[in-house]
């Protein structure tokens, strides 16, 4: 089942797209489980639909599926544009709840990405791990974000990056953090993860690079030091690159890895 619509949004002051998948069949169950699917830098809220099997990996699930948009946000709080982040983490669950029979449990909550997204993810997951029991992430961008700002700073951003993700990567990067390029804390992957590795309470995380991606020697760093902190963490490699064939292998791994 699949419904697409626009909800009103408090938070960003505006109607916003919204795309829910579930089960073909809706039983008579307590509660669903639920993912916020995140879509990438140039996706929207039909992304995962579009490119994914994601349809009938939900077919006979248990779990409902909510796939946002947030633009080229990176799911912050913009410095020159919407509060994206709040409104993922807490007016877009509330929204969701109070229209669709999902539980509120961190155990049955999981919050999924790829690239854009799959940075979106991790940064809500341990920000807010009393809310999201699960994480996966495939292809994470900006896992060391202060130092990737700090290129761009130095007007040294990498070409390929360019050429991936568009020529207003600088400008989005400018809109997201001021001209300073200004990044705090809890915008950066690392420093959030290193904050909560102390704490009782965090969430599974699930990361999947391909070894031909762009961005595999930064995720390769992160899963290495990763290996120093106390977290349930599982980080996967295989043949592929940056782009939906890889990404939709590991939506399905996720799936079955969460038993959603």
């Amino acid at each position: 089942m699949r419904l697409s619509g626009v909800v009103f949004s408090k938070i960003l002051g505006m109607d916003t797209n919204i795309t829910i998948v579930a089960p073909k069949v809706l039983n008579e169950i307590s509660q669903y489980k639920v993912v916020y699917l995140l879509h990438g830098l140039s996706g929207n809220n039909k992304t995962w639909i579009d490119y994914s099997m994601l349809t009938y990996y939900a077919r006979e699930g248990k779990t409902i599926y909510v796939l946002p948009e947030v633009n080229r946000s990176f799911y912050t709080n913009m410095k020159y544009g919407l509060n994206y982040y709040t409104y993922i983490t807490d007016e877009l669950p509330t929204i969701c709840k109070n229209l669709f029979n999902i539980s509120s449990d961190r155990e049955n909550t999981a919050i999924i990405g790829a690239s854009m997204g799959g940075y979106g993810a991790l940064k809500c997951a341990l920000l807010k791990p009393e809310q999201y029991g699960m994480c996966a992430a495939f292809a994470p961008c900006c896992l060391f974000l202060k130092d990737e700002v700090e290129e761009v700073r130095k007007s040294n951003i990498d070409r390929k990056y360019i050429d991936r993700f568009g020529s207003q990567l600088e400008n989005d990067m400018i809109a997201v953090f001021g001209e300073d390029l200004k990044v705090s804390e809890s915008d950066d992957i690392w420093e959030v993860a290193k904050n909560l590795n102390d704490k009782e309470i965090k969430p599974k995380i699930y990361i999947a690079v391909g070894k031909n991606d762009i961005l595999y020697d930064e995720n390769i760093k992160f899963k290495n030091a990763m290996q120093n902190f106390d977290f349930d963490f599982t980080f996967e490699e295989w043949e592929g690159t940056h782009n939906f064939t890889f990404f939709d292998e590991g939506l399905n791994r996720a799936i079955k890895k969460f038993d959603l």
